[in-house]
């Protein structure tokens, strides 16, 4: 018998569409979202705010780290969900929660979106959705997101979706491009008992 709470056994992902965005498993079989996955973490919006522990730099290591990321999907520690648009099924991004807790209710998580997406209201729409399944569905009872110090466009939405301000954590986060440089970052939390914020387009979709 596993020694996993129920919460955290794995199962198969869901699909979860609203607010004109499909959120679906990646599929590191597929070079489409291989090289979204790729664009992604070597886009230098994105660096210039994370510094992966492993640098990806070409296709070979973009699917390398895709299947790195479905296995936490597999494990249950973590899921990560492609952002697409509801319409075309163009890849716009991705959203994670991350670093399950094996005991506790509680993760991490995070998202970025690709470069022709942004401007949009992507990250915002994704996170409202990935964030209400995971204190729901998921039933997590906290989520703690973080970004560096400085990432104003970050801040906001992490705000918009209901995740309030905690504080500043020191060194707690890489230094953009260095593995052995720290610098500060915000943190923000949202708890399952916490109001739903409003949405930029009306109500929560009702089902998955």
């Amino acid at each position: 018998m596993s020694s996993l709470p129920e919460r955290n056994r794995p199962r198969p992902l869901p699909e979860l569409r609203g607010h004109g965005l499909h959120l679906r498993p990646w599929n590191p079989d597929s070079r489409t979202d291989v090289e979204a996955w790729l664009r992604g973490l070597t886009d230098p919006e994105f660096l210039r705010w994370n510094t992966p522990f492993r640098p990806i730099t070409d296709l070979a290591g973009a699917r390398a780290s895709l299947r790195r990321a479905v296995g936490y999907d597999a494990d249950g520690t973590g899921v990560s969900f492609q952002v697409a648009d509801a319409g075309s099924g163009t890849p716009l991004g991705h959203v994670g929660v991350n670093e399950i807790h094996p005991v506790l209710p509680q993760a991490r998580i995070g998202y970025w979106v690709l470069p022709e997406a942004r401007g949009r209201g992507v990250a915002t729409r994704a996170l409202l959705l990935a964030a209400r399944w995971a204190l729901t569905e998921r039933r997590l009872y906290r989520l703690e997101l973080n970004h560096a110090l400085g990432h104003g466009a970050s801040c906001r939405v992490a705000e918009r979706c209901g995740f309030r301000h905690e504080g500043t954590l020191r060194g707690a986060i890489l230094q953009a491009g260095r593995t052995d440089a720290f610098r500060d970052a915000h943190l923000h939390a949202r708890l399952a008992t916490d109001p739903y914020p409003t949405p930029p387009d009306g109500p929560p979709p009702a089902t998955w």
